[in-house]
């Protein structure tokens, strides 16, 4: 029986599982913050080329 409490204090004093938890969460907020810098920065680049496409054909 004491092998037993032992052996579940050792395993509840175990942080390893969190840290990697934390990380996983810190690169999700990075991942997400990415998408949305790259969706906003997508949309003004695809009005920005559109309007240098149009100059180009306007210009022919």
């Amino acid at each position: 029986m004491n092998t037993i409490t032992h052996s579940f204090a050792e395993w509840r004093a175990d942080e390893s599982g969190v840290t990697a938890i934390e990380y996983a969460l810190m690169g999700s907020l990075i991942a997400v913050a990415i998408l949305g810098a790259v969706g906003a920065t997508g949309a003004s680049l695809l009005t920005l080329y559109t309007n240098v496409s149009v100059a180009v054909a306007t210009a022919l």
